[in-house]
Order: structure tokens, then C-alpha cells, then sequence
């Protein structure tokens, strides 16, 4: 794969603009992210746009090669939709990524290759080889130069056209999060 593009991970058409900064083994992050679809279809795909930032966090012990796995598989001509399907077959799976305590578990003796092969296998993404590209280190570090920028440090982080919404949260309801663009 020598030409090659990491698609946007941003879902909607809309004028109103919804970011959330998500760890994909975070509890809080993954109830977050399986709201995102209801969000779109109760805002409208025409009034909002979505886009997810990826937040990876050292204590989550697998992250950054999570985060490499969902930014290989946007590479892949499936786009967003590979790395969409990355990302619910952790969301789904959550805990054969993540370490008990963050610390201890069945986990400690895994590989970034058997973490590769059981996101292979959960979301149908052959992705191995996509993962093997030098150049994806460009996306990791934009993710979080972003992050960093906007003063985002843990998540789920939500913000609504550039601004932190302190006041949201993942165990929000979606009418929530509408309301929350409204204003």
C-alpha cells in the first residue's frame, strides 16, 4: 500500500459540528460512541456533522495500538466505514482489549498482534497490513496534537463547533446532546 489516505472518521452534512474525543476501551467512550448513530438520526444527518477524535490514554494499556488499528482501517477502501467497524468490534468486545484494573489480567500475556488478529476477527477488517504502514504515525500524532490543542486530556470530551461541553457526558440521553446544539 504505497498511496494511501486515511479517511475522516465524521459522519452528517450538517452545519452544526459535534466532536467527541473517544479511547476505544474506555467504558464511558464506548457508551458514547454507540450513541452517536441515534444522535445523527435524531439531529438530522443534514443539520449536524459528527466527528470522532481518538484519545488514546496510557493507563489504557493497549490503546495506541488500538488507536493505530482503527486509523489503519480507514486507509482501507472501505474508509470510515472499516474504521467505524474497528471501532464497535472493541466497543462490543471491550474487555479482551483491556486489562483488568488496568493492570492485571488474561491481557498481560497478549501481543500487538493477537490484539491486531482479534479486531480482524470481530469486525470482518483485514487490517494487518495497513497497520504495517510507517507513514500512519502522521495520523496518530494529529489525533493527538488536536487533542492537546483544544485542551482535551481525558474522555469522552465533547465539543460543539470548537467549543468544550463540560456539561456533557456519556451517560447523557441523546435529547441531551440535541438540546445541547440548539444552544
Amino acid at each position: 500500500m504505497s498511496d494511501w489516505q486515511a479517511k475522516p472518521l465524521s459522519w452528517g452534512t450538517g452545519p452544526k459540528v459535534f466532536e467527541v474525543f473517544l479511547e476505544p476501551t474506555c467504558p464511558f467512550s464506548v457508551k458514547a460512541f454507540n450513541k452517536l448513530d441515534e444522535l445523527l438520526s435524531e439531529a438530522g444527518e443534514e443539520n449536524i456533522t459528527v466527528k470522532i477524535r481518538l484519545q488514546s490514554q496510557p493507563w489504557h494499556l493497549f490503546s495506541g495500538v488500538i488507536v493505530r488499528c482503527i486509523l489503519a482501517a480507514s486507509t482501507l477502501p472501505e474508509g470510515k466505514a472499516a474504521a467505524k467497524k474497528v471501532l464497535q468490534a472493541v466497543a462490543d468486545h471491550r474487555e479482551e482489549f483491556e486489562f483488568e484494573k488496568h493492570c492485571i489480567g488474561p491481557n498481560r500475556t497478549a501481543t500487538p498482534n493477537d490484539i491486531i488478529q482479534r479486531i480482524e476477527k470481530y469486525s470482518g477488517v483485514a487490517l494487518a497490513e495497513a497497520f504495517d504502514l510507517p507513514e500512519l504515525d502522521r495520523e496518530i500524532k494529529w489525533h493527538c496534537k488536536y487533542a492537546r490543542q483544544n485542551g482535551i486530556h481525558v474522555s469522552p470530551t465533547f465539543m460543539i463547533d470548537g467549543l468544550i461541553q463540560p456539561s456533557l457526558s456519556s451517560g447523557d440521553a441523546v435529547a441531551d446532546w440535541v438540546n445541547a446544539l440548539k444552544g
